[in-house]
């Protein structure tokens, strides 16, 4: 199984080696065994989590009367762990396992995990099979998904809703909207008249908010905006790429930002997935911070969420990735200027000492001393000089505004994440339970079966296997034992699973919190 390790190659040429072992024993359950222990990874996996998808998915094309059912079991065994599973490995899973499907028709038996749906809403499992689902909604489309699940009906309570706008003003309202109608389609006729941005401001000013302030005011814009953008991606970008200043006029400060994602979140109550890309998209053109997200999704609405959706994490993921990433993006800039700006100095360097060379050589005319070069050479020299000292003064510009990019972004890490593990602690210590006077930390998990049954049966731990290996007939997958129900409660649920982001986000950026000096 060295291929992942030592060797940096397609994923067509790994599938290939790995089929092509020179082995006289099955080895499909080690390759399983590797490839999944290296996707779950921790703190990185060594390639990028699609890295494995691919592979997986040419090994059970390449391998298809073996491959698959290995795969299958293995899912089957994370699957019954996933109560104890790591927070970011059961989000990798997720994305992995939905991304598998969307490749193979959707097909799964899903009638074996049916049960779940009587487990609490806030059970792993259920909330596994959840976003699972959701996810493939994303891939795909929603009747699709709901056929594919025909077999188990029971799980069609899970599926998210039918991903669809939810406009505030439509024409069909009660008389309370009566001027957010009107005013929203005035609004939609400045834009088809093409209206300048700043005509379409002034109009807000002097039209809405005398009249009904500014937080109406952006209320009918943000709603009318997104709506006008809800055809597709492309057309979220280009209305906000066009009209973001009108946005940025009426969100100054991190209330009115707020007030701002409430919006998006209410319009895209139905998708998770718009919801976190016009939320991604409006931090990218500066009308949201990050720490206006970080408020956002540590908000009591969105809190009461944190156990059962992964809806708020997945926008608190994205604003903190860009964030490091922005750092990343700076720094790669700056190596790159630093050596541009060395080989121009040297070039730099060599054309001065070329022209002071053509200078110093003389001959004699006349009894007296003249220039040997001819004057156009030296004029050419002199503007090669000329040329590479414009280019190097303008690198070292660039990297000292560079520089102040990357401290600036720094600055705005270290904020960033001390707002982040504040809220953390603040909600958390609000919800856990207290340790006790002798000083003995709660067991949260003192109620879950699956955990107790773990730790009495070390081999309900190994991977299915069929009968060539020695697997018994009689043999059921473990939850097929312990599916009667989720014993942890919502409350110690919630904070296992606030708990485990925490872990997480520390360990994903650790890196970034030793280097920003978080104190």
């Amino acid at each position: 199984m060295c291929y992942f390790s030592s060797m940096d190659v397609s994923r067509k040429e790994c599938a290939f080696y790995l089929v092509s072992l020179p082995v006289s024993y099955r080895y499909e359950y080690l390759m399983a065994e590797t490839i999944f222990s290296q996707l779950l990874l921790l703190p990185n996996p060594p390639f990028k989590p699609i890295y494995y998808t691919l592979v997986i998915i040419d090994l059970c094309k390449a391998l298809p009367g073996a491959f698959p059912s290995v795969v299958v079991g293995a899912v089957h065994a994370l699957f019954d762990r996933i109560s104890n599973m790591d927070m970011e490995c059961r989000t990798r899973l997720i994305l992995w396992f939905s991304h598998h499907l969307s490749n193979f028709q959707f097909i799964w038996p899903w009638q074996e995990w049916s049960y779940v749906k009587d487990l609490p809403k806030w059970a792993p499992q259920r909330v596994f099979v959840q976003e699972v689902l959701e996810r493939e909604v994303r891939l795909s489309y929603f009747e699709k998904i709901k056929q594919s699940i025909e077999d188990a009906a029971e799980l069609e309570e899970l599926l998210p809703p039918k991903a669809g706008p939810n406009f505030k003003f439509h024409s069909d309202e009660s008389n309370e909207s009566t001027d957010g109608l009107k005013l929203s389609k005035e609004l939609i006729g400045l834009i088809r008249g093409k209206k300048s941005t700043y005509d379409i401001i002034l109009w807000v000013e002097e039209q809405i908010i005398p009249k009904n302030g500014t937080e109406f005011a952006l209320d009918v814009v943000s709603q009318t905006l997104l709506d006008m953008g809800s055809k597709s991606f492309t057309h979220l970008v280009t209305i906000l790429e066009r009209y973001n200043k009108i946005i940025s006029k009426l969100c100054p400060n991190e209330e009115m930002q707020l007030l701002l994602m409430n919006g998006v979140s209410a319009y895209w109550k139905n998708s998770t997935q718009m919801t976190a890309i016009a939320i991604d998209r409006m931090m990218g053109y500066r009308l949201i911070s990050n720490l206006a997200i970080v408020k956002w999704v540590f908000s009591p609405a969105n809190v009461e969420q944190f156990h059962v959706s992964d809806r708020p994490w997945e926008i608190l993921r994205n604003a903190v990735s860009k964030t490091y990433n922005r750092i990343s993006d700076l720094r790669k800039e700056i190596q790159s200027l630093k050596k541009g700006l060395q080989v121009a100095k040297e070039a730099s360097a060599k054309n001065r000492k070329e022209l002071e060379e053509a200078k110093s050589v003389l001959e004699i005319v006349e009894g007296q001393p003249a220039p040997a070069e001819r004057p156009g050479r030296i004029r050419r020299l002199e503007s090669h000089v000329k040329n590479a000292e414009d280019e190097e003064r303008t690198l070292e510009e660039s990297l000292e505004a560079k520089g102040v990019l990357l401290a600036r972004a720094h600055e705005e890490s270290k904020d960033l994440l001390k707002l982040l593990f504040k809220s953390f602690v603040d909600v958390l210590t609000e919800r856990l339970p207290p340790v006790s006077v002798d000083g003995e930390i709660p067991n949260l998990r003192s109620g879950d079966q699956n955990v107790n049954f773990a730790a009495q049966n070390s081999e309900a731990a190994t991977m299915e296997i069929d009968n060539e290996n020695g697997a018994d007939n009689n043999s059921e997958p473990n939850e097929r034992n312990t599916k009667n129900a989720y014993n942890v409660g919502e409350l110690e649920q919630w904070c296992l699973c606030t708990l485990g982001y925490l872990k997480s986000f520390s360990r994903q950026y650790a890196n970034l919190v030793k280097h920003s000096n978080v104190g």
